[in-house]
């Protein structure tokens, strides 16, 4: 089932104000309902390298994953759709990709990157992410930080030691405790989370964020969201108007409609048994 006219998407990425060059890469797929967002850090152009074949390597591998899989079936033992565990294993493979990268090329010695990818299907969107790169939710006017960023002034705010209102303040905002390519095993944090018609949903690096505060960022969305490009186009203009310190990537989706998947005669009777 291709989601292309039930969802509607918008990205872009800018080198910002201060950096030479440009470590995020994005990528996604309309019609499987995709995004994947990296940003990626090391020496020399090692960031543009684990960063590119973490986007390229997840793409690819969900493509795969959800053509050979029933996408809204659930796995037993973790209760998982089949999508959210294809996206999650897809992230995995390609932390060994860049992990063995790294270990292979001089070049590429200490690259790493971030990361955060959402695939939507029936009503549902799987949330995966890697370090501090976010997702966020706009509905109602109520605008969603989902994600909770793996980076030590994470797990300060988590204990107590900062408030949240501190932490948006602090300057020791991008020690990150978990990332793709820095160890032969990683992490990955999923989520689910039911879709409904006008949800707008933002994936960025940490370039936003730490440029644009949350409120302002909301305001851009709920202003100018009659076009996605626009309201991109937008906050990437106030990051680097607050000082553009680091690369910038926004991607955004609309939810047109519903987009329920057709359920096959053998899940009917399953979910009339389990009610």
């Amino acid at each position: 089932m291709s989601l292309r006219g039930k969802i509607k998407f918008a990205e872009i990425t800018d080198t910002g104000m201060v950096r030479e060059h440009n470590e995020d890469a994005i990528g996604s797929d309309e019609d499987m309902g995709l995004m994947v967002l990296a940003d990626g850090m090391g020496g020399y152009n090692a960031g543009e390298v684990a960063s590119e074949i973490a986007v390229q390597t997840i793409t690819e591998l969900a493509a795969e994953g959800a053509s050979r899989e029933d996408r809204n079936d659930r796995d037993p033992t973790t209760g998982l759709m089949r999508q959210t565990i294809v996206l999650r294993d897809a992230i995995s493979r390609a932390n060994k990709i860049i992990f063995q990268t790294a270990q292979s090329q001089t070049h590429c010695e200490g690259m790493g990157t971030t990361l955060v990818a959402a695939m939507f299907y029936d009503n549902t969107v799987s949330i995966a992410h890697v370090g501090d790169s976010r997702a966020y939710r706009l509905r109602n006017d109520q605008f969603e930080q989902l994600t909770l960023d793996h980076s030590l002034l994470q797990e300060l705010v988590d204990r107590g030691f900062y408030s949240e209102e501190e932490a948006q303040r602090s300057t020791n905002r991008n020690y990150v405790t978990r990332a793709l390519g820095v160890e032969p095993m990683v992490e990955v944090e999923v989520q689910e989370f039911d879709v409904l018609p006008d949800d707008i949903y933002l994936l960025c690096s940490d370039g936003l964020p730490d440029m644009v505060e949350d409120e302002d960022i909301h305001l851009t969305i709920r202003t100018f969201n009659a076009s996605l490009d626009v309201v991109g186009q937008q906050l990437v203009k106030l990051a680097n108007d607050h000082g553009g310190r680091d690369n910038v990537s926004v991607m955004l989706t609309q939810v047109l409609e519903s987009f329920a998947a057709k359920k096959s005669l053998l899940a009917k009777l399953a979910s009339l048994f389990r009610s």
